[in-house]
């Protein structure tokens, strides 16, 4: 029997600090649990549909894709058997194993894939398919996007996008999805878990547990269920990471799930956005002053130190992907390069208060972060602390997201990224995409760099699109329109007797992402 969340959680809370517990995998030498727990986060409070953008990171769990991405990142086949791209890049053309099933028994069709992208397009959820103009049920088992224009990121919402039923999507199916993954929902207590059980009808390989327990607990509360053998996996922080915990050992992953400050790069000229927020900064809109942060930055000093050691030094928004250019990367830990960009550029400490000023302008600025992150804050107030030997004043000021999006555009703010979609580059450089939502906050501009990034959506040969990517790295390297700083590490603590199956690279968020191989997950003793 399941237990509730208020059961487990009361009897976690009061574990003693270090005392050993019984884990809650198979150590005990008995058969092994048909229950899976996870303290991993990842709740969707919108709910678990797909159109919306449910599943974007990790394991959709009820859906199936089309296609999905294996441990190295390439592209493989799910749903699909097949797929192919017309010579001009309009139309790609997807064959549907006849095999697949909905929950419900109804057999998965080439209309329900057509109708769960039309659905998404029109839904302007997070999922973005605006390029599609009409998905069509060629047959029974194939179906045909055809889109606007040529886009070689499109094969992503082909990995992302789970896809529903037509038959069974009505106004509540976030709260009661049917899909054909490998996993049903069975229970949904808002803001504490979500109980779900294994699709016996899954055309793949079942999942080695009968039910998976996903509580939403804090960090406090899910280092108590890890201690007391309450839960198989816990999501925590690397500041946690060195927590002796016995029974489980420390699951650590590689990610691109990068922390980096985006930089005002418009003059302060009273300019305000559509929304009324102004737009500029008089001291980041300075290409010197760009570089001379960057430069003045210690990388490695903020992973070991701020990070513990669990992360690596980010040199752009894709480090280590396919499209990564590493000539893009900005130069680091040379605060006296950083000292001659700004004595170059006039910016001078005449008054010997330890500030740099130039026509009256001094080099100081606000680095917003979000007041609620910890690791964030940390990051920001080492950020100030390597900046003022060079003559940068800095002020670390935390605030909500509702005030960082009124002063984003001008005032730096540390943001956290990271995507196995090399979109996201669109979204942070291109012009085109200035002040939308939290993309591009400091109207960064460049002709080149825009060319670049077109020219990588719109090419129909995956190794051309690559080294148009790369070429959009080199060209705006030297504007410096970011100071990227750190990868995080993702820690996870694991049941010593749980074999999570092979690692991938993550994307940004720290937890669901791990469930991208949940079906193949198994005891081990």
């Amino acid at each position: 029997m399941v237990r509730g969340f208020s059961g487990w959680l009361a009897a976690a809370v009061v574990v003693v600090v270090g005392a050993a517990g019984c884990s809650a995998g198979g150590t005990s030498g008995g058969p092994a649990p048909t229950e899976l727990r996870l303290a991993i986060g990842g709740e969707s409070e919108e709910g678990y549909d797909p159109t919306l953008g449910w599943g974007r990171y990790g394991n959709p769990l009820f859906q199936s894709t089309l296609l999905a991405r294996d441990a190295d990142l390439n592209v493989v086949n799910d749903l699909a058997t097949r797929h192919e791209v017309s010579p001009d890049g309009l139309v790609w053309t997807v064959d549907v194993r006849t095999d697949a099933r909905f929950s419900d028994g109804r057999p998965v069709t080439a209309r329900d894939v057509a109708y769960t992208f039309t659905t998404a397009a029109r839904s302007g959820g997070l999922t973005d398919v605006t390029v599609l103009v009409e998905a069509v049920a060629v047959d029974q088992d194939t179906v045909e996007l055809r889109l606007t224009k040529p886009q070689s990121t499109f094969v992503n919402r082909l990995v992302s996008l789970g896809i529903v039923p037509e038959h069974a999507h009505g106004p509540d199916y976030a709260r009661n999805p049917v899909g054909s993954g490998p996993f049903v929902l069975e229970q949904w207590d808002e803001g504490q878990q979500l109980i779900v059980r294994r699709n016996e009808g899954y055309y793949g390989r079942k999942p080695a547990f009968e039910r998976v327990v996903f509580v939403f607990t804090g960090e406090d509360a899910s280092l108590a269920a890890a201690r007391s053998g309450q839960v198989d996996v816990a999501a925590l922080p690397s500041s946690l990471a060195s927590t002796d915990m016995p029974g489980m050992r420390l699951h650590r992953v590689e990610s691109v799930d990068n922390r980096g400050i985006a930089f005002p790069y418009q003059a302060d000229t009273g300019r305000r956005s559509a929304a009324g927020h102004p737009i500029g900064n008089a001291v980041t809109s300075d290409p010197a002053v760009r570089r001379a942060v960057n430069a003045a930055l210690d990388r490695r000093a903020l992973v070991d130190g701020v990070l513990d050691g669990y992360g690596r030094p980010a040199t752009g928004p894709v480090d280590g992907l396919p499209w990564y250019e590493p000539a893009g990367a900005a130069p680091d830990d040379d605060p006296d390069a950083a000292r001659r960009l700004l004595d170059e550029a006039g910016w001078r400490d005449a008054d010997g208060d330890g500030t740099r000023e130039r026509d009256g302008v001094r080099a100081e600025f606000t680095l917003l972060y979000p007041a609620t992150d910890s690791l964030r804050q940390g990051l920001a107030l080492a950020v100030v602390d390597m900046l003022a030997p060079v003559g940068i004043a800095v002020t670390a000021k935390g605030e909500s997201w509702e005030v960082i999006r009124t002063r984003m555009h001008a005032d730096p703010v540390l943001f956290g990224w990271g995507s196995h979609d090399p979109t996201e580059m669109v979204n942070l450089y291109s012009s085109a995409q200035a002040g939308t939502e939290l993309w591009n906050p400091g109207f960064y501009v460049d002709a080149e760099v825009d060319a670049a990034l077109d020219a990588a959506m719109a090419a129909t040969d995956p190794e051309v699109a690559t080294a148009r990517w790369k070429d959009a790295q080199r060209a705006f390297a030297p504007d410096a329109p970011w100071a990227w700083l750190v990868n995080l590490d993702h820690t996870y603590f694991v049941d010593s007797c749980l074999d999570v199956g092979p690692v991938q690279v993550e994307p940004h968020g720290h937890g669901w992402p791990i469930t991208w191989a949940i079906t193949g997950w198994r005891w081990t003793c």
